[in-house]
């Protein structure tokens, strides 16, 4: 992941098996065509949602399961986020990179027990944050005994609803030592701006990942669906899947 630009692909959250099969079958193909490094991912459970009546996902037991299907079925290396310390030991029998959401990047805890798994660990930096602040919860991991770190940009909060990407913290990040990924959907968003839930643009992705490319970013995560206008998390801001080689093309 060091040698070469890497992404990390997949649905926002597990509706279903079939839809976990149907985007993995295109991140196969990616990787195969592109021969580059390809994580498959999607979350089991949504925790930070907006609204309490939003859908969240299978859970730990049936996400892991469905997770672990993936794999078998198409050998590709996994990643799922955590947002219980606890999480962490039973997520890492399974996947191949745990991801600390951006809200949760100062927690301690998570942090350690995160790194204690002996997995890749991604980092997402939170919106309140700068890039030379990631060099704190970069460090939390490395003193727990574990220097496999990535780290993700993916926007700041500049006002209500809305966010928007400084590219510098890319070139602040990368100065850790560390892979720096650009999460070209999240970036995107327009968090809690759409009555209860989150909106956002999709357009612009395939531009956040050529300027993060122009920053040197390091690798590139986009979030996938075959129907995202009726996602059931974050639609607005996932890729058509029709959608995704075109996207990552000019960045390999």
């Amino acid at each position: 992941m060091r040698q070469k630009p890497f992404f990390i692909l997949g649905p926002c959250v597990m509706e279903n098996q079939e839809l976990l099969y149907t985007v993995a079958e295109k991140v196969a193909e990616v990787r195969q065509k592109f021969n580059v490094p390809v994580v498959f991912k999607s979350s089991f459970d949504k925790a930070n949602r907006t609204s309490i009546h939003s859908y969240r996902g299978p859970g730990l037991e049936k996400g892991l399961e469905m997770l672990n299907n993936v794999k078998e079925r198409f050998g590709l290396p996994i990643l799922t986020d955590i947002h219980e310390s606890y999480q962490a030991s039973v997520v890492g029998e399974v996947v191949d990179v745990l991801q600390i959401p951006a809200f949760l990047c100062r927690q301690t805890d998570l942090l350690v027990a995160a790194a204690q798994t002996g997995k890749i660990v991604n980092v997402k930096k939170a919106q309140f944050l700068s890039g030379a602040d990631m060099f704190y919860p970069a460090q939390k991991v490395i003193e727990a005994g574990n220097n496999q770190v990535i780290l993700t940009e993916r926007g700041n909060m500049y006002g209500y609803n809305n966010l928007a990407v400084d590219f510098r913290n890319i070139h602040d990040m990368k100065t850790f030592g560390h892979p720096v990924c650009m999460d070209c959907t999240h970036s995107v968003q327009r968090p809690g701006g759409a009555g209860g839930k989150t909106g956002g643009d999709r357009t612009f992705v395939p531009m956040m990942a050529l300027a993060a490319k122009a920053f040197g970013a390091d690798g590139y995560f986009m979030e996938v669906h075959p129907d995202p206008d009726n996602a059931l998390s974050d639609g607005p801001n996932m890729l058509k899947l029709q959608d995704l080689e075109n996207a990552i093309a000019p960045l390999v």
